[in-house]
């Protein structure tokens, strides 16, 4: 992740701006505005750690907001070098130490928690689902399920868990849904549009609900698969299918993927059927907040 990135950037300055960082009314009344302190980021739980690069590019956003001079003061963000995003960590664990002025410090604290605990918990839940399924042939897959404007840091969350993007957006990438199929006249209709007015490399998936249609979408040259909420059983079959149609056509080869209704309950049942990719939702748009705190002390004058 690059977290220098105009687009990061933007992100993180807009979530300094929302909070009122730089106009902490709190903060400005009773810290002295010299004191300096070590802040020490912990982790409150088992987690998967997520975020760890915003901590110093939140400062240096404050520090170009804030007119202070304070705000402008050398700070020192360091951390343990075995422990960076995607690593799993123990509850207690410090995730990071941060030496800086202590109004900086208080005023940027529920930024910076709200982002790695978010993150983290993304990260979090994604190597559960993907530990889930190990040994098996199948990868974990995100969707577009994810709080807007947050969607790249959220993806990358996905992948610091040992999970796999789906597409970014709209752009990267056609899968004719249901509601493409309905208002587009079909499969065999949709889908002979798409292939014909793609732009080159895209690749165009179906998503299927039954075995007609994935018969239809195979017939029409469907390029991969999309097997929605079907059992483990159907989802088997479906596999077996798509296989045995591509059978001694290996440039015929078409990725498939399960999506709907899969939970850490289910998901190695589908991971068994043979099929390449599962997609979950709940990785984006139900991961639990991970429990990491800031302790903030003064130093030594």
């Amino acid at each position: 992740m690059d977290w220098k990135s105009h687009r990061i950037e933007t992100l993180l300055e807009q979530a300094l701006i929302e909070d009122q960082a730089v106009s902490d009314s709190t903060t400005h009344l009773t810290v002295d505005p010299n004191l300096r302190a070590t802040a020490t980021i912990l982790a409150r739980q088992e987690m998967v750690v997520c975020g760890l690069g915003s901590v110093p590019q939140f400062l240096e956003i404050f520090a170009r907001l804030d007119k202070r001079p304070q705000a402008k003061t050398r700070f020192e963000v360091t951390n343990n070098p075995e422990i960076f995003d995607g690593v799993r960590v123990r509850e207690g664990e410090v995730l990071a130490i941060i030496r800086h002025n202590a109004q900086v410090l208080l005023s940027c604290e529920r930024v910076i928690l709200n982002l790695m605990q978010h993150l983290s918990g993304i990260a979090t839940l994604t190597r559960q689902y993907v530990d889930a399924i190990h040994g098996t042939h199948a990868h974990v897959l995100d969707t577009r399920k994810t709080v807007p404007g947050l969607r790249m840091l959220e993806k990358y969350a996905v992948l610091s868990g040992g999970g796999t993007n789906h597409r970014l957006d709209l752009a990267s990438g056609i899968l004719i849904k249901n509601n493409h199929i309905s208002l587009g006249g079909g499969i065999s209709k949709a889908l002979t549009q798409a292939l014909k007015n793609r732009h080159k490399g895209q690749r165009v998936q179906v998503e299927v609900r039954t075995p007609q249609e994935l018969e239809e979408a195979l017939e029409f040259g469907a390029e991969a698969v999309l097997l929605d909420n079907m059992t483990p059983a159907e989802t088997q079959r479906s596999v077996a299918r798509i296989r045995q149609f591509t059978e001694g056509k290996p440039e015929r080869w078409i990725p498939t993927e399960a999506s709907g209704g899969i939970v850490l309950q289910n998901i190695r049942a589908y991971a068994e059927t043979g099929v390449d990719f599962i997609s979950v939702g709940a990785l984006t748009h139900s991961a639990k907040a991970a429990d990491i705190s800031m302790r903030i002390e003064a130093e030594p004058s």
